[in-house]
């Protein structure tokens, strides 16, 4: 009788708890629902929505743990398919498509993202109309196409537009007039002159940070460049020479890239630049030192025709309250015949390594022996 009574009560609680945990599941579940936002219909707020359904274009896959997104990648597609309203990243890169349409994006008004990189668009199949309805587009990355022009109509809200690996030999004016938004712009590996980039058709992008003109045709710096400019690469091309007072338009410049050039002279101080933090003029055909700014911690100088640094000239002046932030150089490959001066290291206290590495054989210093 008394272990009757027990299992009555055992059971009793066991159903109790039984209850209180399926209570506190039901109430977590609806919880976790209630934040999953809706892709029921753009009208609505995220706070409101409520998952209805999945849809998703028949040739793509649209992960259940990431609705808004839709991956149509390495599908061997030739036609961009049908977006769904909700879809807000479109993943269609490493395809056979040509063409962009205003069609497939009709009710994609909410997409951010679009990577159509390493397809094969065409410009003159690139209609003009093609985002003019993506008006919250972000990013738009058309890298490795056969595009010959900056695509038209962009949308003004886009932050970051790669073009790199195309066949694009100019910049237009009436392009990029609207990007007043844009902070990176890759234009890297395409087929820009100097002709191409004539004028002011970079000064109106107010936001510009980052410009990325490596692996082109240019003979000259890139001219009129904006203001808000931080990090400048215009690497392998043919640029020979770079104008005193160039970066007067770009005084809160971070970083600069100008290796693989035809650099023999620059200005004594050119890069006089007070945010100046990383410098790299490797495989140039340099020879005579030049002032360095307080700010500067990288500095490359490989692969050029030194055959002395003259340490008093790179810093012609010490402030004990302002030191040389300098940590780094690189002097590999030039044709110095002996070490870098000691006194390199009381001019940039902060040294902590100047690669020295194999140097080039100086023709005229052996002949002369």
């Amino acid at each position: 009788m008394i272990w009757t009574i027990f299992l009555l009560v055992l059971f009793t609680e066991l159903k109790v708890l039984c209850q209180d945990y399926e209570s506190e599941y039901e109430d977590y579940d609806t919880e976790q629902e209630s934040s999953i936002p809706s892709i029921a219909g753009p009208q609505e707020t995220d706070s409101t929505y409520t998952v209805q359904s999945y849809e998703c274009a028949k040739e793509c896959f649209c992960p259940h743990s990431y609705p808004f997104a839709m991956y149509c990648d390495h599908r061997e597609l030739k036609t961009i398919p049908d977006v769904p309203g909700h879809v807000r990243h479109l993943y269609i890169q490493f395809n056979e498509i040509q063409a962009i349409t205003a069609k497939p994006f009709s009710n994609a008004t909410s997409l951010r993202d679009i990577n159509l990189s390493h397809n094969k668009l065409q410009s003159s199949l690139v209609k003009r109309e093609a985002f003019t309805k993506l008006q919250e587009l972000i990013h738009l990355n058309l890298d490795h196409n056969n595009l010959e022009e900056i695509p038209p109509s962009l949308p003004k809200t886009l932050q970051s537009l790669h073009l790199g690996f195309n066949k694009i030999s100019k910049i237009t004016a009436d392009t990029l007039r609207e990007l007043s938004n844009i902070t990176t712009l890759d234009l890297c590996s395409n087929r820009l002159t100097d002709a191409g980039v004539k004028g002011k058709v970079l000064s109106g992008l107010k936001s510009l940070v980052h410009i990325n003109m490596c692996s082109n045709k240019l003979r000259s710096m890139p001219p009129d460049l904006p203001s808000s400019l931080l990090q400048l690469s215009v690497d392998n091309n043919s640029i020979s020479s770079i104008p005193e007072g160039y970066f007067r338009k770009t005084p809160n410049i971070l970083y600069l890239r100008v290796a693989r050039n035809k650099l023999k002279a620059i200005p004594y101080k050119v890069f006089n630049l007070s945010s100046l933090m990383d410098l790299n003029l490797g495989h140039n055909q340099l020879s005579k030192t030049f002032f360095i700014p307080k700010s500067l911690e990288h500095l490359y100088l490989n692969h050029n025709d030194y055959k002395e640094l003259n340490v008093s000239l790179m810093c012609p002046s010490m402030d004990q309250d302002r030191p040389n932030m300098l940590t780094y150089i690189r002097i590999d490959n030039n044709k110095l015949r002996g070490p870098v001066d000691y006194h390199a290291y009381t001019c940039f206290p902060r040294m902590r390594m100047i690669f020295y590495g194999e140097q080039q054989k100086d023709e005229e210093h052996y002949a002369s022996k």
